[in-house]
């Protein structure tokens, strides 16, 4: 099983933690978040992870080296320029049949495995996990007739419900034909162009437990819990397993 973790993003919105750190790399507890993805996917059964690298990509790989350390092949692909979160992909010339895609800042407990499995068995050209979230409406929101604006319906401070992506996906190689070359190409651009296309995209929703770590209340919450968070993503194995390096 192969993953490409997308690290080359600047983390703008955990400034100032991310002026002197890559977003992968900011702590919590005593691992950087980009460790504690290594170690799942250890885990999980990967046997080579490429690291799509461009802000301060030498303080990265200075941290995870070759790999060694956790049991697993570890690589780097080097934008010249900021490709967005798909369009480094390209760049990569060994990908294999299928493979994951994972953003280097986020904590769940889902099953990369199982995501792996699932994708390849459904046969389709990409597999997005997906999760939950409920948005709050800090307003009252009115609904009304574009014509008259006769109001038709009032909530006060709804709550909207998303299936949003989690930033973890499982590819087929053939997703490489619709991102063009040396251009910045992002996971909205792909999704658009697949579904326009008819190509088969679908989702792998998850209950379980997942954080976006680029988002500063997130991050906030993985600092103050992250005794039990870890435990969630990272359970304890018999002494001496593969990734507890």
């Amino acid at each position: 099983m192969r993953a490409v973790i997308l690290a080359g993003g600047k983390g703008t919105r955990l400034r100032p933690f991310t002026t002197t750190l890559p977003k992968p790399l900011v702590p919590v507890g005593e691992q950087a978040i980009m460790e504690v993805i290594v170690k799942q996917f250890v885990r999980a059964g990967g046997t080579h992870i490429t690291v799509a690298v461009s802000h301060l990509a030498q303080l990265i790989a200075a941290y995870f080296g070759n790999g060694e350390k956790w049991g697993i092949k570890i690589d780097y692909s080097i934008e010249d320029r900021p490709l967005n979160t798909i369009g480094p992909l390209r760049l990569i010339k060994d990908l294999p049949e299928h493979f994951l895609v994972m953003n280097g800042d986020i904590l769940t407990d889902l099953s990369f495995a199982d995501l792996y499995q699932a994708h390849v068995a459904s046969g389709a050209m990409a597999t997005v996990s997906t999760y939950e979230r409920d948005v709050k409406i800090d307003f009252g929101v009115l609904r009304y007739e574009p014509a008259e604006r006769r109001v038709t319906d009032f909530t006060e401070k709804p709550v909207e419900h998303f299936g949003v992506s989690m930033g973890v996906y499982a590819f087929s190689r053939k997703i490489l034909d619709l991102v063009p070359a040396d251009q910045p190409f992002g996971f909205d651009h792909l999704m658009l162009a697949m579904i326009a296309g008819g190509h088969d995209v679908r989702a792998y929703p998850y209950r379980g437990f997942w954080l976006d770590i680029g988002r500063p209340d997130d991050y906030e919450r993985a600092t103050a819990e992250c005794d039990a968070i870890l435990a969630r993503c990272l359970p304890p194995v018999a002494s001496g397993k593969a990734g507890e390096a």
